[in-house]
């Protein structure tokens, strides 16, 4: 009488190594779960039904696998594990065997496959980055010509930015602040003066220029 582990037994396939089909070679292990659902065959079939299914599992694990590029291996982890688990439990079952999970484990890289791959995600990772400001940049330059197009129908929004960058620069701290002064802001203002107070600020000359001396003075 033979005693047979009706049970689910797990077991690991050994690291096979494996040359995929765009010529990387790799290691690859994986995990399998099967069990006897008809102990008369799995003793009269075959002389050791583990060992079997082990033999089986590690030569379609180097069959499969091999059938993949790198990328789909790394990608494609369930299809490949159905493959598996389809193929090993077609030929097991003439011996009573039912094969019910397998899964890859580990994919084990050579040394200079990692670096490239490496260099391959830094490299994308850049090229994403300037992709993102390139198109900021584009974005910003559109908001740019539609600004110029407003100032150009509308000159009053030019003095107005002057204004605003002049609020900013006091935000800052700084001991000493020299800007030109263009005549155009305080031409209103010397409209509004009498004439012998025009010709005296005329006199006295531009306050651009005023400002330079003021420049080489500090």
């Amino acid at each position: 009488m033979i005693r047979i582990d009706l049970r689910v037994i797990p077991a690991d396939i050994p690291a096979q190594e494996v040359i995929t089909r765009d010529n990387v070679t790799i290691k690859v292990n994986a995990v399998l779960y099967f069990q006897v659902i008809d102990p008369n065959q799995a003793v009269t079939k075959v002389v050791d039904y583990i060992r079997a299914t082990m033999q089986i599992a590690q030569t379609t694990l180097r069959s499969v696998v091999g059938q993949f590029e790198l990328d789909a291996l790394l990608a494609q982890r369930e299809t490949i594990n159905q493959s598996l688990q389809q193929i090993i439990d077609e030929q097991t079952e003439p011996w009573g065997i039912k094969v019910t999970i397998v899964e890859v484990k580990d994919v084990e890289l050579p040394s200079t496959m990692q670096r490239a791959m490496a260099k391959q995600a830094e490299a994308e990772r850049e090229k994403r980055a300037k992709i993102i400001h390139a198109d900021g940049e584009f974005q910003a330059s559109k908001k740019l010509a539609e600004a110029a197009d407003v100032i150009a129908r509308e000159p009053v929004t030019l003095q107005l930015r002057y204004l605003q960058t002049l609020t900013e620069i006091s935000v800052e701290k700084n001991s000493t602040i020299i800007f030109p002064l263009p005549v155009d802001v305080i031409m209103p203002f010397l409209k509004g003066m009498g004439p012998s107070d025009a010709q005296r600020q005329a006199s006295a000359g531009s306050p651009h220029l005023n400002m330079d001396k003021t420049d080489k003075d500090v």
